[in-house]
């Protein structure tokens, strides 16, 4: 089941980037994998011109390192150890994954026919450069490192996000799990938004809602979040490319920001009421 909720009505805070329309590629921001392929294929076939940008993963020592300095070296380690132990149940997922792919008629293979780049990070200074000689019309990212305001100061198109969660009750990591665990299931969804200083804080653009069924878990919510969103990353494109964004800022929901689960409360969670 699939509810998609169009977002109108713009704020006195809206940019005033995202009202001109221009032309230009839609550049795509990933640290790629299957998921964002996903909204890259989909994307492809309703944009003139699509390039990827694909930037190096944080290694594993620096999102420890990252994790500690905001959460404790305790819970750094218990979220580092339920990331790990989680791709031991991949395989066990991968029936429901594909069944996720055939319902929405995704496609996670990589097109070798799109022009890709690749920078060490969007941060680092061949990102700024990329976008100089490609002059985006639509910067849209997933999947990938958030943005110092220092660049996305520098970046003069809209900027999109692709989010696996409810804003702003689901920031951060993991939306759609924690909504389940929050016995939230009617906010287990995606949200297109803008991108600003803060995490998922930007102005909402569209947001999708689903289902989950009971052989899904933290392996396959991403993935179903993913395939339901396609419909909203295509119109939030293709409204920013006619210059039609209309951002919505929820002011009235609780905003939360969430992070991976400890591999302890994870598995807690998992015997005890049924939710991986």
């Amino acid at each position: 089941m699939t509810d998609i909720d169009g977002q109108a009505g713009a704020t006195d805070r809206t940019p005033a980037r995202t009202q001109a329309s221009a032309t230009g590629p839609v550049v795509v921001l990933t640290q790629g994998g299957p998921n964002p392929e996903i909204l890259i294929n989909a994307l492809k076939r309703h944009v003139p011109e699509l390039v990827v940008i694909e930037e190096k993963p944080e290694s594993k020592k620096d999102m420890l390192r990252l994790k500690a300095r905001r959460l404790g070296w305790a819970t750094a380690f218990g979220q580092m150890a339920t990331m790990a132990a989680s791709k031991f149940g991949k395989p066990l997922a991968r029936r429901r994954a594909a069944a996720i792919v055939r319902e929405y008629g995704a496609d996670p293979r990589p097109d070798p026919a799109l022009r890709r780049l690749s920078v060490d990070s969007a941060n680092s200074e061949a990102f700024p450069r990329a976008l100089d000689e490609l002059k985006p019309a639509v910067l849209f990212l997933v999947s990938c490192r958030m943005l110092k305001p220092s660049t996305l100061a520098a970046i003069s198109c809209p900027v999109l996000n692709f989010h696996a969660g409810i804003n702003p009750q689901y920031r951060g990591q993991q939306g759609g799990y924690w909504a389940r665990v929050m016995g939230d299931e009617a906010n287990f969804g995606a949200t297109v938004h803008l991108v600003d200083a803060g995490v998922d804080t930007g102005g909402v653009i569209g947001q999708v809602r689903v289902t989950p069924t009971r052989k899904d878990t933290l392996h396959t919510y991403p993935l179903l979040l993913t395939a339901a969103g396609t419909d909203i990353a295509v119109r939030a494109v293709t409204d920013a490319l006619a210059g039609a964004l209309r951002p919505v800022e929820a002011t009235q929901a609780p905003s939360r920001q969430w992070y991976h689960p400890t591999l302890w409360s994870w598995l807690w969670t998992g015997m005890t009421r049924g939710i991986w």
